[in-house]
């Protein structure tokens, strides 16, 4: 049986998932922060691309409440890494620090693979291209989307006008009493 993979984006109205604590900040109260740590909660495998990996494997392991094992950090701090570069074996050649392993060869078969070993599910955390390009390739299999209700304005989307039309099925719908819709999606089966 195929272990679940995940992703979870916060978003604006106009669509905007990069940089989310540039605009979340007052959108974003106790309540999402438990439906965060239930979404994260069975997670026992990280896919992340190279940029969040290198700017949260700065932060994270030496941040002031890494030791707080019922947060974030206790989370992200044990959860296996797969990382998704080909610059960092240049930076690391002795192996990723942070319980991280590089991945080999194309990350879609990657994922494939990890998803017939092991146990727990696989959360995809960025960035926005890996995301895409994964839930496109149908290997995750839950992408939930936290909409704050706020125009960001400018940055990126995580569906560009070069993702061709595709099909998608509500799997669960919820709101927050900081307005944040939350709605989980997957991927339509091929009628």
């Amino acid at each position: 049986m195929s272990r679940t993979t995940i992703a979870h984006l916060f978003h604006s109205l106009d669509g905007v998932v990069e940089d989310p604590h540039l605009w979340q900040f007052d959108a974003f109260g106790e309540e999402d922060g438990l439906a965060m740590d239930t979404h994260i909660a069975p997670v026992t495998d990280a896919v992340i691309g190279r940029g969040l990996w290198k700017e949260w494997s700065e932060y994270w392991p030496a941040a002031e409440h890494a030791e707080d094992t019922d947060g974030f950090a206790g989370w992200v701090n044990p959860v296996r890494k797969h990382v998704i570069s080909s610059t960092l074996s240049e930076e690391y050649p002795h192996g990723l620090p942070w319980n991280s392993t590089l991945i080999s060869g194309d990350p879609i078969d990657y994922v494939r693979r990890l998803r017939e070993t092991g146990s727990g599910d696989i959360a995809v955390l960025g960035g926005i291209s890996t995301v895409r390009s994964l839930f496109l390739a149908g290997v995750i299999d839950q992408l939930t989307l936290t909409t704050h209700p706020v125009i960001a304005g400018s940055g990126r989307h995580l569906f560009d006008d070069t993702v061709p039309t595709t099909r998608l099925r509500l799997l669960n719908a919820s709101s927050t009493s900081t307005g944040n819709a939350v709605l989980t999606y997957g991927l339509r089966p091929a009628d």
